[in-house]
């Protein structure tokens, strides 16, 4: 249940930080192998392998010691234990440290491998929120998109009021992915509104650079574990 009581589908986004050799040959090697136990992961939904980049947003360089599991539940409970088990479990047994986020979509358009994910809900947008954004990028602008894109990742990296940013992907330079958590709508706007980020999505709206594009906005429902040695959500009290 969501915590205005009613029964609602639930985002987990999990994180997994590897460190050693062999330890990122088997995450890499998961790529593949991981989609068969994902796929037969019980109250599993929509799911996503995705391997990182190095910077604040999209990147066209890999990390090869981050990768993370996008996956959607039928409600909190059954994320919360199913993000522990089987599959997810043995990621967690591998990586040096882990954290997923548990997420509940407020608004979504677009499409994702010709599906639409993401079951919106209804209620109050107050308080943190998280940004999702993902494309499929046409191969003819690859050059044009990479030529703009890291200085969005520069100036996301360095607005205060951005609690956690990632970007990560399931094709290198052509499957690309966003991630960002903001104390408030007003200050996720804030940030889409202008510079850089807002002449990049002019140019993608008039002159067509994605094949195919999704943007979500989600409630942060609660988290677990952490990253860079703690909870990414205490940064939202400093924000």
């Amino acid at each position: 249940m969501d915590v205005f009581g009613i029964v609602t589908q639930v985002v987990s986004l999990s994180f997994f930080r590897f460190s050693g050799p062999a330890a990122r040959f088997w995450a890499l090697w998961m790529m593949g192998g991981a989609r068969w136990p994902l796929s037969r992961t019980p109250d599993i939904g929509f799911w996503k392998l995705c391997g990182s980049g190095i910077g604040e947003g999209f990147t066209p360089i890999p990390n090869t010691g981050v990768y993370a599991i996008l996956a959607t539940w039928p409600d909190a409970e059954t994320a919360q234990a199913r993000t522990q088990q089987g599959i997810f479990g043995r990621y967690i047994k591998r990586s040096v440290e882990n954290w997923t986020v548990f997420l509940q979509t407020q608004t979504v358009r677009g499409q994702w491998s010709n599906q639409t994910p993401f079951e919106p809900t209804t209620g109050p947008t107050t308080g943190p929120l998280a940004a999702l954004t993902r494309a499929t990028i046409k191969p003819r602008i690859l050059t044009r998109f990479w030529g703009r894109v890291p200085n969005i990742s520069k100036i996301i990296g360095q607005d205060p009021n951005v609690a956690f940013k990632i970007g990560i992907g399931e094709v290198p330079m052509l499957h690309q992915v966003t991630f960002s958590i903001w104390p408030s709508e007003t200050a996720m706007a804030g940030f889409a509104r202008n510079g850089p980020h807002a002449e990049a999505i002019r140019a993608v709206r008039e002159e067509g650079w994605f094949r195919e594009e999704l943007y979500a906005r989600f409630a942060v429902h609660s988290d677990r574990g952490t990253w860079n040695g703690t909870s990414p959500l205490k940064n939202l009290e400093a924000a």
